[in-house]
C-alpha cells in the first residue's frame, strides 16, 4: 500500500470522528462494494460515487491493520473519501458554519454542521 495516502492511521481527529446515526451489520447490504455516496455540503451536491470504486476491500484494510496491531470484534473502520469527494481534489474546502452530509445507498444520511472551535 504506498503512497502513504491510503489506508493509514492518519485520519484519526480528537473530537471528529463521527459515526451515525445510523450503522449497519454486513448481512443488512446487498452488496458493500456497489454502494452510492454522495456527499453534499449546504445542501449542494459536491460529490457522488460508488464503494465499486475502492482501490483498498476491507479485507485489504484488516490484512494490513491487522500486521502490527490487534483488531478486536466492534472496532470500526473507515475506508477513506469517495473519488472526487476530497476538497484537494476539487480545490472546495469547508469553511465554519457549512453543513456536510454524507449519504451512502441503503445505510442514510450523517449530517454535521462545522464549527470553530476556540482554543
Amino acid at each position: 500500500m504506498p503512497g502513504q495516502l491510503g489506508p493509514a492511521k492518519s485520519k484519526d481527529f480528537d473530537t471528529g470522528n463521527c459515526m451515525g446515526p445510523c450503522l449497519v451489520t454486513y448481512d443488512e447490504l446487498r452488496d458493500p462494494y456497489d454502494l452510492t455516496m454522495i456527499a453534499r455540503v449546504n445542501g449542494e451536491e459536491w460529490g457522488i460515487g460508488s464503494s465499486s470504486t475502492m482501490m483498498w476491500k476491507f479485507e485489504d484494510l484488516i490484512q494490513h491493520i491487522s500486521a502490527s496491531e490487534t483488531l478486536y470484534p466492534g472496532e470500526f473502520l473507515g475506508s477513506g473519501t469517495v473519488g472526487s469527494g476530497c476538497g484537494l481534489e476539487t480545490s472546495r474546502f469547508l469553511t465554519a458554519g457549512d453543513v456536510v452530509e454524507l449519504e451512502v445507498e441503503g445505510i442514510g444520511i450523517l449530517r454535521n454542521r462545522i464549527i470553530r472551535r476556540n482554543m
